[in-house]
């Protein structure tokens, strides 16, 4: 049997120990794996007890089966479940019984995913959907996730590719009857107002919609200044938690250092970078020039500094807001606010609190601008933005061959579904399946 007709096995659920544990089958070798790990195939879609056993008569673990019967299961193919404990031991021997039954083997990472993609359940959007959907670590990326596996771009995909091949129809069909007098024009009009509204429609989306993909991997900011000004501290109090070492020895963070943030539901990325001085340590050197760095490429750049510093802030092109600190050590802060016209300055004591909640809520508003209205947002990846942006630029083409070539105008209309095809997966998009499900987890 080849490879990929094989049937897949793969754990499920949780790392072990767990208290339950799922292990999944998809392919057509499953009613001999039920029969020879339980005895007999359970009645589909009912949950049975019973022990499993491997070739040898040794008992496995006191389990629950299920049994779902293709193409009514989530690949399309039969699939079973195994519930049981979720102890190593377990898993271990249920694997082993597993693998040396004929053409049963691990699963690759996503391939559940993929056969259900190649069996017509899901397309290439919510296929991404799901995997997202899994990495989702705030509400507002679930959410997104969400719509995506529930195919809202993919349903609108689908319904714009039918347009488009209704207007080549009726474009052809104006080639086929050329010698018939007025037939060409009867069937071009038509055509060419289905493809403008069509046009409108992919452009109205692609103008509104570039925060949906930043929003999945997350607004950066960079915590950066010279050394010993607090940087380590105030990252510890974002992240409530000890995730930086503080000292009071210049130059101890020398490495960049990244925590998690959900803030109000959007997903934040803070660095602490190494102080920026001049210094002939070759490790320094490296952290402050690796701190410069990822400073320019950060969405947004909080430049500490004492108190009462005057120290200018970085040049670059991202946003930089002033946050002067240790104000607990001055007599008054309201004398430190002013900055620069138009400079963004906050004064924080990060050692003891003083200010954070201020600056944490300047924070998320700048997460809601930066991100923009997500909500009911249709992309959530570069590569779906590209082929729509193909698809627009065939259409475009065609409303602009019209009249002067209905062959060319019909070969864009061409392009133009073929690249929708692409976005659905449906056609054409071998080179890309193995990029996109071998990022997702083994089991999915």
């Amino acid at each position: 049997m080849h490879f990929r007709d094989q049937t897949i096995f793969a754990l499920s659920s949780g790392r072990p120990p767990s208290a339950i544990a799922v292990v999944r089958l998809s392919g057509s070798e499953v009613n001999k794996a039920i029969r020879a790990l339980v005895g007999k195939v359970p009645a589909p879609r009912r949950a049975t007890r019973a022990l499993l056993r491997a070739a040898d008569g040794q008992p496995i673990d006191d389990a629950v089966v299920l049994y779902f019967p293709g193409p009514r299961s989530a690949t399309g193919e039969d699939v079973a479940e195994f519930q049981i404990h979720g102890g190593r031991a377990v898993l271990a021997s249920l694997f082993a019984a597993l693998s040396r039954i004929e053409n049963i083997r691990a699963a690759e990472p996503g391939e559940f995913t993929r056969r259900a993609f190649e069996n017509g359940k899901l397309d290439l959007t919510e296929a991404e959907g799901l995997d997202d959907l899994i990495r989702a670590d705030t509400d507002r990326q679930r959410r997104q996730a969400l719509r995506q596996l529930r195919g809202f771009l993919g349903d609108k995909a689908r319904d714009w590719r039918a347009q488009i091949i209704e207007a080549q129809a009726l474009i052809e069909a104006g080639i086929d009857f050329s010698d018939e007098g007025d037939v060409p024009a009867e069937l071009t009009a038509p055509a060419l107002a289905k493809i403008g509204k069509l046009l409108d429609e992919i452009e109205n989306v692609l103008a509104t919609e570039s925060p949906g993909e930043r929003l999945r991997d997350g607004l950066v900011v960079a915590i950066a200044g010279p050394p010993n000004v607090g940087k380590s501290t105030l990252m510890n109090q974002l992240a409530r938690r000890e995730v930086a070492i503080v000292s009071p020895h210049a130059g101890t963070t020398r490495d960049i250092i990244e925590v998690q943030l959900d803030l109000d539901g959007y997903p934040v990325t803070v660095i602490d970078t190494a102080g920026i001085r001049e210094t002939d340590d070759p490790v320094e050197q490296e952290g402050v020039r690796r701190a410069r760095a990822r400073a320019a490429e950060a969405d947004l750049v909080l430049w500490l500094t004492d108190a009462e510093s005057q120290e200018l802030r970085p040049q670059g092109e991202s946003p930089v807001w002033r946050v002067r600190n240790k104000i607990d050590l001055v007599a008054t802060a309201e004398t430190l606010r002013g900055g620069k016209t138009g400079e963004k300055t906050f004064v924080i004591s990060a050692r003891h609190g003083d200010g954070i909640a201020e600056l944490l809520s300047a924070l998320v508003g700048f997460a809601q601008d930066f991100f923009g209205a997500t909500e009911g947002g249709l992309i959530a990846r570069a590569r779906q933005r590209d082929l729509l942006q193909q698809a627009a630029a065939s259409l475009q083409r065609s409303i602009a061959a019209i009249g002067k070539g209905e062959e060319l105008a019909a070969e864009d209309l061409r392009s133009a579904a073929y690249a929708l095809g692409r976005l659905l997966g449906r056609v054409d998009v071998e080179d890309i399946l193995d990029v996109i499900f071998r990022e997702f987890c083994i089991g999915k």
